[in-house]
């Protein structure tokens, strides 16, 4: 079976190279396929794991639970009136059930345990369901320090509340670590998939960072954000996020001056000897990307970018180095954002780290390495003790403060890759950026 599965996953990978973007009924074929083994296969696992052997995830139309939503079927782009999954796990005899009450089948994989022309009461039918199997623990997506894990309004919690057999109430538990783990945990097959996810983003971001979009002096760092949303659009994809530009430049320059996350720069014309940043990312077969690279714009005669950018940008890989260094099991997200702070300000360095989850969302569930106006640690509603598990991806997201000498300023470094985090530690999911990207002329940055 694992065998058959790797073969399918070699198939996708080649298709993906042949054809880049896939037609849509193929995107579907493969959502679809991955969303089964992450039925059959993950979530028995995760609901042992987590101690929760029923699992209630309730929706309506056009207000769908976050966890829901990744749920569907390819077809499905909504809930349909009130859909109500259960999800049933019995650990002694090995079984586990997927069922909806609902009016129909919930794709291939959950079946319609509803008929309404025998019970008319969706809620009551959920009820015989819930007493026949007589669960230890009920799950129910509230969570106070995860928003993806508090999608169940409060209508159809207190219309479950009231429902429920008064015996079975106690029964009754926070969804929030089996829905944590659900939402951020990566399959084998979603690994390989991801790589070329990351490819197209990082192609995408060398094609804007180039001759064919910028011409210095002409065009403006707000015309490459629209260019980049429109060619995001143009093969097909969506991005979860607008683009966003901005150039760093010497003191002497014309315009230039700074930049801060809660004042981004307004539109400027991109000129020769700027350095160039932008942040960046695409949603492809459920999956998102993030990713932040920068560019310099080669003056008249120069045929590279100046040697104290190199090196700027190479103190900024070493920030990245001590974060990823510092990912191990069970480490939570404040402890591992106070050990790499500490070691990067030890070897001189003025870092900022704020590295997220990253997945079937952007700002994903999961354990949050900081936030760039929370450097200290992140609050208990944002995650603060959750614990990094494998299998799982973070945009590894920070930057660094440079005094330039030659342009007599501090500038950033701003970087950001898809990185996983696996049983044998961490990796980047394709390569990070290692050397700047040049404009007019084109190189190819190096990844390891």
């Amino acid at each position: 079976m694992k065998k058959a599965i790797l073969l399918s996953c070699l198939s996708i990978v080649v298709s993906l190279n042949a054809q880049r973007i896939l037609p849509e009924v193929e995107r579907a074929r493969i959502v679809d396929e991955i969303l089964a083994d992450r039925f059959d296969t993950l979530l028995p696992k995760l609901m042992d794991e987590t101690d929760i052997d029923m699992w209630v995830v309730i929706s309506r139309e056009y207000n769908e639970d976050p966890v829901l939503r990744t749920m569907l079927p390819a077809t499905w782009l909504n809930a349909r009136r009130r859909t109500i999954l259960l999800f049933y796990r019995n650990a002694e005899n090995n079984t586990f059930e997927k069922l909806a009450v609902a009016r129909y089948n919930v794709g291939d994989q959950i079946k319609s345990a509803w008929d309404k022309e025998k019970e008319p009461d969706q809620w009551k039918r959920l009820m015989q369901l819930i007493e026949v199997r007589n669960p230890k623990k009920i799950g129910l997506n509230f969570s106070e320090d995860f928003k993806i894990a508090d999608g169940l309004d409060k209508t159809d919690y207190e219309a479950f509340m009231d429902r429920l057999p008064k015996k079975l109430h106690k029964n009754v538990v926070s969804a929030e670590p089996l829905a944590v783990r659900w939402i951020e945990t990566r399959t084998e097959r979603e690994m390989i998939i991801y790589s070329q996810l990351v490819d197209i983003t990082h192609d995408i971001i060398a094609e804007a960072f180039s001759e064919k979009v910028i011409t210095p002096g002409i065009t403006t760092t707000s015309e490459v954000e629209w260019w980049m949303r429109q060619k995001v659009t143009d093969m097909g994809l969506n991005t979860w996020f607008h683009p966003t530009v901005d150039v760093q430049r010497s003191h002497d320059a014309v315009v230039g001056h700074g930049y801060s996350f809660s004042n981004r720069p307004d539109d400027t014309v991109i000129l020769p000897g700027d350095l160039v940043h932008c942040d960046f990312g695409i949603t492809y077969l459920r999956l998102n990307t993030d990713c932040q690279e920068l560019a310099y714009v080669l003056k008249s005669g120069e045929e590279e970018a100046p040697e104290f950018l190199k090196e700027a940008l190479k103190v900024g890989n070493t920030v990245q180095d001590f974060l990823t260094q510092n990912m191990k099991k069970g480490r939570t997200g404040n402890e591992i954002l106070a050990n790499s702070l500490q070691e990067a300000k030890a070897a001189g360095l003025r870092p900022s780290i704020y590295t997220h989850p990253l997945g079937l969302y952007g700002h994903s569930a999961g354990t949050t390495i900081g936030m760039w106006d929370s450097q200290g640690g992140v609050m208990a509603a944002d995650g603060e003790s959750y614990p990094l598990n494998e299998n799982t991806v973070y945009a590894i997201e920070l930057n660094t403060t440079i005094t330039v000498n030659e342009w007599k300023r501090d500038i950033r470094i701003m970087l950001e890759e898809a990185g996983f985090y696996g049983a044998e530690g961490f990796r980047y999911v394709n390569g990070r950026q290692r050397e700047l990207l040049l404009i007019p002329r084109i190189k190819s940055h190096q990844k390891n």
